[in-house]
């Protein structure tokens, strides 16, 4: 918290710029919609990740993945910048642990790596960013030359809302932002609000964000306190130790535990859905947890438990749709199978909270209070 307050303090020297954008999804992932250069901004559609810092979109290709729409020319702004490689923010304490110099041009290079493998190396820069309805200079950012990974044509880049002096909300020097996801498969938008007021209104809970571990933390990331799981009427035993401290993380899609809690999960969800589990290889993702349909009376009435991730100071009971799905199975069947929308985190010892578990709430990163209040929305009416 203390390098985070002294990069806000020193983000541009400036006091802060409030700004929305609008965010839809995209296959299994949030977009932020804006623009960069001048005169005439560019689009981009960058990934709306909490679990990062570096803002950064394909640019000067080298060797990029495919992308649907023109990637970001950077002859064709005025106003874009160079950053020095002797510059603070190229290096570890600027949020760049893997810098470099170029050789001819002193201009300060990076790569960036993500925990599924994706990955960007190119050059830092700063231009103009265009959001609804204002404008915000100098922001710095990765001109992305060499990306690769699980992008889809639809994304250009990722948007760093990490606790870092890189990440979004760090540059603007906002003490709080806040997004309300719309449902998968909803065609519409919902806005991301940067240093804006909000109102949750009086039904909504608070929790505070847990400190770093100080083994195998992270900074940049948003840790809360978790006390229990509750699946119905049973009360997980929360034995990992990276399951008390998860993440909340906006870019990663399906909520996570670690092995023991998952397989505890998994044993209440068995016992109490009045459903056969159906063959591990008829579920669309490997190791998640599915239920046949074929011999219920209505498939669209089952009785489920609830789940209720128990916080420091708040209980957020997740709405049905937000970890239950109906899906097809192998053979192609529509609705066949209903399966629950959570997995094993395999070898790792930790806890992530992915997007699907956090649609249509309205989440409040208050980085000034260094907590999070989040309610239930309707997303798209926002």
């Amino acid at each position: 918290m203390a390098a985070r307050s002294t990069a806000r303090a020193a983000s541009l020297g400036a006091s802060a710029q409030a700004v929305t954008a609008p965010v839809a999804r995209s296959s299994s992932e949030y977009l932020i919609h804006l623009s960069i250069g001048t005169p005439s901004p560019q689009v981009v559609a960058l990934v709306l990740d909490t679990g990062s810092d570096l803002i950064w979109t394909q640019c000067a290709c080298t060797a990029c993945y495919t992308q649907s729409f023109p990637v970001f020319d950077p002859s064709a702004s005025r106003t874009l910048g160079t950053v020095s490689c002797t510059d603070p923010i190229c290096g570890a304490q600027g949020g760049l642990p893997n810098s470099a110099c170029s050789t001819q041009k002193k201009q300060c290079r990076y790569g960036y790596s993500y925990g599924d493998k994706s990955f960007t190396i190119g050059t830092i820069v700063e231009d103009t960013f265009t959001f609804s309805g204002s404008a915000v200079p100098s922001l710095r950012f990765g001109c992305g030359m060499k990306n690769g990974g699980r992008f889809t044509p639809s994304e250009s880049g990722i948007a760093g809302f990490g606790r870092g002096p890189m990440s979004l909300p760090s540059q603007l020097n906002v003490d709080r932002f806040s997004y309300c996801f719309t449902t998968i498969g909803d065609q519409g938008s919902s806005p991301v609000f940067l240093g804006t007021p909000d109102n949750l209104g009086a039904n909504a809970q608070s929790t505070p964000f847990a400190p770093t571990p100080a083994s195998g933390g992270t900074s940049s990331f948003y840790y809360l306190s978790l006390h229990g799981v509750s699946v119905g009427k049973t009360l997980l035993p929360l034995t990992a130790s990276g399951s008390g401290r998860p993440i909340i993380d906006s870019g990663t899609s399906i909520t996570i535990f670690p092995e023991a809690v998952f397989q505890s999960l998994r044993e209440a969800f068995v016992s109490q859905v009045p459903l056969p589990v159906a063959n591990a290889s008829a579920s669309p993702i490997p190791g998640m947890l599915c239920f046949s349909t074929a011999q219920a009376a209505d498939p669209k009435n089952v009785p489920v438990p609830k789940l209720i991730l128990h916080l420091e100071g708040a209980d957020w009971d997740i709405p049905t749709q937000n970890y239950l799905l109906e899906v097809e199975d192998d053979k192609g069947n529509a609705g066949a199978l209903l399966c629950v929308v959570i997995l094993s985190a395999g070898d790792l010892d930790m806890t992530i909270i992915g997007n699907f578990q956090q649609q249509n709430t309205h989440i409040v990163y208050d980085l000034q209070a260094n907590k999070m209040n989040f309610t239930p929305a309707s997303c798209n009416q926002l």
